[in-house]
This record gives structure tokens, sequence and C-alpha cells, in this order.
């Protein structure tokens, strides 16, 4: 059945100076229904334009239309805008993404119009609104007119999607694409987070995520895994890929089951065709979308997004840039405080450990003069950079402020201790600042599947003194004595941290630990001791008494052994109770020869190493 359209507007009927209109953002902006509101014009001024995040050629910002227009935005970006907030001639309105919202149904930014960009309408009179449901739909429940650009080009998109053609009081009916937006390429730093976040996914999580290079590179990484659902505020391209190497099914989803769930897309023609008429992705009022709560009802719920910068006890700056505001609070909150609450749920902030051309760390001891933080300290569950993992849940500003030293860039990880040294955040005796072994390589982090147990091995750093000072009080006094030779009754959090602060570039530790969510048990540590003065080395573990027998220390050794020849070390050295037949066999197996005559009740085994490139 053909429909009857709205006419076209009379603006003189619809609006007038001061009002407040609502205009679609993200890629979906009206461009031509603004650019005939501007040329029919006459007459109005202070006319506040109120949005989101705006793509492409937002004209109504320009400086020459500053007495028609008087923009507030929830979101900065875009180069008039930003330019538009720097100037002073535009606001910008801090918000959750979720409660946006309520500021139109309460009255709070009550809306005269909504500028709206939308879908022919199919036989029954439905128009979509396309790739940006977000607050438009609420915009346009709440706005007192309705004006809207009638897009061959808008897909439509399945969920809480459509308007009726009755409920649009005028219209106009222009033909534009949606504002295109390409994968930005990926750098080797980039990578290394994606790869350092992948790792905190697991099969059957649900994911959200935001645009960029970091979760592009995120869900690079992620296509071997399986089962993975989609619950975000946004989508971009790299579900497509994603979704044809099978590793997103939404099967496990426990909240909209075998649907991917968003409020609006971003990205290439592609996706906005992949999106057209797609029943599996479903399109819902951020509202909804974005409700913590709702958030939550997905086990395993995975948030990742970004910050500007960090500071050492976890609070987390996302819009501002000191005095200058550069974005907006967006979702982050939402899904980080949802993903907070979901059963085996993890938020995870991911982000570059540096800025300008790696001049100015993003861990900082303390937050620029200015900054605004945007997610608490209490809510980040785990930071990750080019450099590793970040473990905060449940720790101290102690452990957070090493923690986090631990994945800031190394150039700066001295200068941070330092200035947490001053605060007393650090005790008086830990003077060392972790290091990397850069044998290992780039990933620090390597995944181990024992008896179909996951564990990872990974350098020991000062943050772990408080594990280790655990590790040691979980040992038997037969395996502290196999170890140590004698019976030692005490590991103080001091005498911890020094075992832990290891200059991992002469000498060498490394643990295998077990990560439940934010809780990391040490279960096996193996290190050596470099002794210049014969180009040699001493090499010694212990482990866990539970995971006795399953190849820990001879995964250990191995690494150890590898570091050892690429730093051209001649030979390596142990020594072992006589009566702890168990380690002497591990060393054995690994071409170790007996040196004899030994100190009586000792064992004393050589490898001699070859240097490896």
């Amino acid at each position: 059945m053909e429909q009857t359209l709205p006419p076209s507007p009379d603006w003189a009927k619809l609006i007038k100076s001061g009002c407040r209109v609502f205009v679609t953002g993200n890629a979906s902006v009206p461009y031509a229904l603004v650019q005939h509101l501007i040329d029919h014009s006459d007459g109005f001024s202070d006319i506040e334009m109120v949005h989101m995040l705006a793509l492409g050629d937002t004209r109504w910002a320009r400086s020459e239309y500053r007495n028609l227009f008087k923009v507030n935005t929830f979101f900065i970006g875009g180069e008039e805008v930003r330019r538009a907030v720097d100037e002073g001639r535009a606001d910008y309105t801090p918000c959750f993404l979720s409660e946006i919202s309520g500021l139109f149904h309460d009255g709070t930014l009550a809306l005269d119009a909504a500028l709206v960009n939308v879908s022919p309408p199919d036989e029954f009179g439905y128009c979509s609104l396309g790739a940006s449901v977000d607050i438009t739909m609420s915009a346009l429940r709440q706005a007192a007119v309705v004006v809207a650009q009638i897009n061959p080009q808008v897909p439509r998109t399945a969920g809480h999607s459509y308007i009726h053609i009755s409920e649009i009081d005028a219209c106009i009916e222009a033909s534009e694409p949606l504002i295109a937006v390409e994968t930005p390429p990926m750098d080797k730093q980039v990578e290394r987070i994606g790869q350092y976040v992948a790792m905190l996914v697991e099969d059957g999580a649900t994911l959200q995520f935001g645009i960029g290079k970091i979760p592009s590179a995120t869900l690079k990484y992620l296509c071997n895994h399986r089962d993975l659902g989609i619950h975000s505020e946004m989508i971009t391209d790299s579900i497509i890929e994603l979704i044809e190497a099978g590793a997103i099914s939404n099967r496990k989803k426990t909240f909209h089951p075998g649907k991917i769930v968003t409020s609006f897309a971003i990205g290439s023609q592609r996706l906005y065709e992949f999106i057209d008429q797609n029943p599996h992705i479903e399109f819902y009022p951020s509202s909804y979308v974005n409700k913590p709560s709702n958030i939550a009802k997905n086990d395993n719920m995975i948030a990742i997004n970004s910050a500007l910068e960090v500071d050492l006890t976890g609070q987390v700056v996302a819009d501002s840039l000191g005095y200058d505001f550069y974005s907006g609070i967006g979702g982050q909150v939402d899904f980080v405080s949802g993903a907070s609450m979901s059963k085996g749920g993890k938020p995870i902030i991911a982000m570059l450990s540096t800025a300008k051309d790696e001049s100015v760390s993003r861990i900082r001891p303390c937050l620029s003069e200015g900054a605004g933080v945007v997610t608490s300290r209490g809510n980040v569950h785990y930071v990750v950079t080019e450099y590793g993992i970040a473990s905060l849940k449940g720790k101290s500003i102690r452990e957070r402020a090493l923690e986090l030293i631990r994945v800031a860039h190394p150039r700066f990880r001295a200068q941070l201790l330092e200035e947490v040294r001053k605060n007393y955040w650090v005790p008086h005796y830990q003077e060392k600042h972790p290091t990397d072994i850069p044998e290992l390589g780039a990933i620090q982090l390597k995944k181990l599947v024992i008896q179909d147990e996951t564990f990872y091995m990974r350098p020991l750093n000062p943050a772990d003194e408080r594990r280790l000072q655990e590790f040691f009080y979980s040992h038997t006094k037969e395996t502290l004595r196999l170890r140590y030779n004698y019976d030692p009754k005490q590991m103080s959090r001091e005498k911890s941290c020094n075992l832990v602060s290891v200059d991992q570039s002469s000498d060498a530790a490394l643990c295998i630990v077990r990560q439940e969510g934010s809780r990391i048990t040490i279960h096996a540590v193996g290190r050596f001791y470099y002794y210049p003065q014969g180009n040699c080395c001493e090499v010694a573990f212990v482990t866990r008494e539970t995971q006795q027998g399953k190849g820990m220390a001879s995964r250990l050794l191995t690494q150890l052994i590898e570091i050892a020849r690429k730093r051209k070390i001649d030979r390596m050295l142990a020594y072992v109770r006589a009566d702890n037949k168990p380690m002497t066999a591990i060393f054995e197996q690994a071409n170790f020869k007996r040196l004899h005559p030994a100190e009586p009740g000792d064992v004393e085994l050589e490898l001699k190493l070859e240097p490896m490139e």
C-alpha cells in the first residue's frame, strides 16, 4: 500500500527562536534536512541544537551560524563541534548515555522538535531509524514536533527502531549516504594491546566495545574464540569478520540469546549493508541497551573501553585533556557498572601507555590539573596497555600503584615509583620498579593449558609481593626444607618485596599463575641468578604442592634456559638436595649433568649452554 508522506516543513509553524531542537547523530545525521532549515531560517535566532556525537559536516556549529544556532552536545566529536566547544560557542553536557533519555522525558531538556533521518515507509507505513536508534528514539517520542528526512539509503534495522509515518509532522525526501568510517590502521603497540585484552576473553563471553584501533585490534585476536555474543552500545565492521570466522554465535548469551544487541552502528558502507534487514542484529534505545541492570543480565559480560589517562589509584579520565573537553562520558560508566555486576563479568580499560610520540605517560601519579574522573577507582577491574594487564579489583592502593607501574612505559616506571613513594603509597623498602624480560618478546604473558586448566607464565614483578607471601605460607615444611635446605619460619612483606623486585635484565624470575577474575594465585616460581665473574647463572624452582607432578617446573626451566642462551650465558648451575629426587630428575631430563664431588647431601648439576640468536 502506497503511503502518503507528511508535508514539506513550514519551519515558521514548527519552531521558533530560542527553542530546543534534537538532531540525530553518529553516522546518520540528516544533513539535507539541517540545510533545509538553514535555507529557511530568516527570522530565527538562538536555536539550541542538541545531539550526541555527530559525524561528517556539522555545519550548524560553524561560526557563521553562531547567531542562528547554539550547540549543546553530549559527546564532542567532529572538527566544527570541537572548535565551537574550544572557543566557547558550544556547550558540552556530561551525562551517562543510559540517562540522556530521562533528560528529555522529565523536561530537564524539553525538546521542541526532533530532526531525524529515516528510511522510506514500508507497506504498513513504518520508517526505520536505521543505524542510529540510540537516543533518537527517546527524543522523537518526547519532542513536540518530529521532522524527518526520508532517505532511501538508511538501512532498515531490526529491533525497536521504527516510527510510523503518521507520527512525523513534516518531511523532505533526500537521498544521502550514511557517513562511512573505515577501520583505522593498526601498529604493533595497538596489536599488543589487542592480544592482551583477548587473553581476558573466554569462549562464550558477551562483548561490548567502541570504535577505534584498540577495539579493532582486540576483535582481530578473537577470531579463534567460539560462541561469543555482542551486547554493545555500538557495533563496527569488526563484527563482520568475527561472524564470518565463526567466533560470534550469541548462543551463550543469557540476555537476548541468539541476537546481537546494539543501539547504533558506525563503520563502512559494507557494515550498513550488513545490518540492512538483518534479523540477527537488533537495535534498541540507549536507555535499554546501556541500562546497567540489563547489561548485567549477560553472564561473562566483557566491557572494553578506553581512557585518556589513568592515575595510580585507578581513576579513569576519558572525556577531557586537562581543562580541554575532548569527547564525552558516553556509555563507559554504564558498561563498566553493568560488567561489574555481571556473573563472571570483566570491565576493562584498554589504552596506549603514552601520548605525544611517547613523550607523555598516560599512567600518572595524579591526574592532570583540570581533568575529570569518568570512571571511579572503585569500578575498574583491569587496565591493559601494550605492556600487559594490570588487575585492580580488590587491590590496595599500594598494590594498584605497583600493578599500574608495571604496565606503564618502561621509560616512566622509575619516575612513577619515585612519585608514589613521596606519598607513602608504597613502603620505603620498595626501591625497584618493574622490569620486563626482553627475551620473552613483545607479549610478556604466555597462556598455558595444563590438564585442562588455564594458567599463565609471566615475569615475577613487585606487584606480586603479597601473592608471593601467600605462596610461601601455602608450602608444607617438607617443601620449604627441600627448596631452602632449612625450615624458614617467616616471609615478611619486606622480604617478599625483595624477592619479587627483580632486575630482569640481569637475573630472571618467572612465575606460573592462575587467574580467576581479579584473583591471581601463584602456583610455581622459577628464577636464575646471574654471576658475571663466571658468566654463569644458578637456577631454582618451587611449585605449590597441589600442582607438583604436572610439569610446571619443566616449563619454567625450558623458558629460563632459552632466556639464558639468548643472553649468551655459558653455563647454568643447579644445587638440589640429594633426597629431592623429583627435582633432580627434572634437571637431568633437561640434559643437566652431575658434577663431582658435590657438598654432602647435595647434588650439583651443570648445563653448558650454546648461545641462541
